[in-house]
């Protein structure tokens, strides 16, 4: 059976049996189409908890920034995982006591004003969007590759299979979908890291494999990976470039902006009690250990595995005819997706792979003969190719491949969802129609979803970047936004509607503000590139994906002191925050 017919079989596989929980959990009304009718175990929400937060990005693409950036990768890691924790003990289980069905909801009654639920809406918009391009390239990569068919029709396919188990099936379909999609994509991403680390280590553990040494080698796995790239001119996989400000700025900006996250804290709503909402986060935590322990280690395996393939040998041959002279099967395969390109700049049949704008390895590349790198490699594809370049059997490249869109379409549909309820449960019920009935909620709802689904596709066309750097400037736009005003709105009784508001548009104004202008996102998208050679210019050496942190400093400081300039909230309002933080003895 040939790769191609057999990635058929377990992705569609797969999606026969998405699309069958989403008919089996077919929402009837909007309690079930948004928060999965709050009937939803712990154990079941903390793998759905774990399929949604585990996106594109953490499947596909936070191993190969670690594999290509090392040490400066870790931010990605540190910053989700930390993220988590700051979510569950600070804002999860005071939401869900709170008991709304939406981000804005709480937004909306906690400030007692429409005008902050339309913000809040517009925010989560943006935040949502943003994140949901990143998740439809990955859903393009997978397809491109492994059906070989157009980018277009795989997002097509996947916009299709989205559409059924969210449109249909609402939060309650998505759920339990999730639960599946977990089991999926942490079975395909395990597997391959233990066949990889038994390759290169002999050890199966892939977590103690990335602190082992090669086999027959006498040497650690990572001092043999930073003795290859250093002699190819790359910076030390084991030390970084980043300054300490940006690594803490991008590290912050996604642990705030994961507990900003409204497709991550609707979750919550979803259990019976308060105390399932803290119960469920720990089950969460745990599935989520599982992939994010592992990443550091597919990395490091990854960028090992493609140096000794496209390149072996020592650098410093005489000759330094250190390649192939034909490419191996596997890059032939990817150099059809444009995501591995190959240019032959000296004509001599074999790949040069180095960093050409290190200025201490040029003479050493001239003396070769070099003329330049000859070879690119998307960040994006390391973990999807990484079993083929390792030589593994094709069920487990179908295996990654049915992964890669679980995590994509788990996320996607989450997203979709939040989209959604934004527009009909937060919008047309709760600004425009408020007496429309239950059903036209509940129609209205399933076509936002189609139509967000729709936008989404188009964004997957042509997004701003890889799936993980699009994912954190959705980190940022979130910390910026909505984290200070749902963390005061629990913590603080002097904060008002007015405070909120203009902290918010602060925010999202500013972090955008600055995206735009440094990696000029949507000028790309109209052909018009400017601003990539300016990291110079960065306000105290802040990269955009950790700009989020100085957004989110001034919504505090804009929010505050508007609030102490303004009348303070009404009575209600400060005995329902007290209500908020006290537990009851009940849940």
């Amino acid at each position: 059976m040939t790769l191609k017919t057999l990635t058929y079989l377990v992705v569609g596989a797969s999606f026969a049996l998405y699309i069958g929980i989403a008919i089996w959990s077919r929402a009837h009304n909007t309690r079930d189409f948004y928060i999965a009718g709050k009937g939803v175990s712990p154990l079941a929400n903390g793998m759905a908890t774990a399929a949604d937060w585990m996106s594109a990005a953490s499947f596909i693409s936070m191993a190969g920034l670690i594999a290509f950036l090392g040490y400066d990768g870790s931010v990605y890691l540190m910053g989700w995982t930390g993220g988590y924790v700051l979510l569950a003990l600070f804002l999860a289980p005071y939401l869900r006591k709170f008991g709304k069905f939406t981000v804005p909801e709480f937004i909306s009654e906690r400030y007692y004003s429409k005008a902050a639920r339309i913000v809040a809406v517009i925010c989560l918009i943006f935040v949502s969007f943003t994140y949901v391009a990143g998740q439809m390239r990955g859903v393009g990569i997978v397809f491109s590759r492994f059906l070989e068919v157009e980018v277009t029709v795989g997002l097509v396919i996947g916009m299709g299979v989205v559409f059924v188990y969210a449109v249909l099936g609402g939060m309650k379909g998505i759920t339990y979908t999730q639960v599946a999609q977990y089991c999926v994509l942490i079975f395909a991403y395990t597997v391959p890291a233990v066949f990889i680390a038994i390759q290169i280590t002999g050890n199966a553990i892939p977590q103690l494999a990335f602190g082992g040494e090669v086999a027959g080698g006498g040497i650690g796995l990572l001092d043999k990976l930073d003795n290859i790239v250093t002699s190819l001119g790359f910076t030390e996989f084991t030390s970084g470039s980043k300054s300490t400000i940006d690594i803490f700025c991008i590290t912050l900006a996604l642990m705030v902006g994961t507990a900003g996250l409204p497709h991550v804290i609707v979750r919550f709503f979803t259990v019976p009690k308060v105390r399932d909402a803290r119960t469920s986060a720990g089950y969460a935590l745990l599935f989520i250990a599982i992939l994010y322990t592992t990443a550091p280690a597919v990395g490091a395996m990854a960028r090992y595995n493609l140096l000794n393939t496209i390149q072996p040998g020592e650098i410093g041959a005489a000759d330094g005819n250190l390649a192939y002279v034909d490419r191996p099967d596997w890059m032939r395969t990817w150099e059809g997706t444009r995501l591995v390109i190959f240019d032959d700049k000296n004509g001599d049949g074999r790949i040069q792979y180095y960093n050409d704008a290190n200025p201490d390895f040029q003479s050493t590349a001239a003396s070769y003969g070099w003329k330049g790198n000859e070879l690119q490699v998307d960040n994006d594809i390391m973990v999807l190719a990484n079993p083929e370049i390792a030589g593994l059997p094709d069920w487990v490249i179908a295996l990654v491949a049915a992964g890669g869109i679980a995590a994509a379409l788990s996320t996607a549909a989450g997203l979709l969802l939040v989209i959604s309820a934004a527009i009909s449960h937060d919008m047309i019920k709760g600004i425009f129609a408020p007496d429309i009935s239950e059903r036209g909620e509940l129609l209205a709802g399933r076509i936002a979803a189609a139509v967000a689904i729709l936008i989404a596709g188009y964004l997957g066309f042509d997004p701003p970047g890889w799936v993980a750097q699009v994912v954190a400037f959705a980190f940022g736009l979130a910390a910026a936004s909505l984290f200070p005003v749902i963390l005061l709105g629990i913590f603080s009784k002097r904060m008002n509607k007015e405070g909120a508001i203009a902290g918010m548009l602060t925010g999202l104004l500013f972090t955008y503000g600055y995206i735009e202008f440094f990696k000029g996102l949507f000028l790309k998208w109209a052909g018009a590139p400017w601003g990539e050679n300016v990291a110079q210019n960065w306000l105290f050496g802040i990269s955009p994906e950790g700009i989020g942190v100085i957004g989110m400093l001034l919504n505090f400081a804009v929010a505050l002191s508007v609030s102490h300039l303004t009348a303070p909230p009404p009575e209600r309002i400060q005995h329902m925050v007290e209500q908020i933080r006290v537990p009851r003895v009940l849940d």
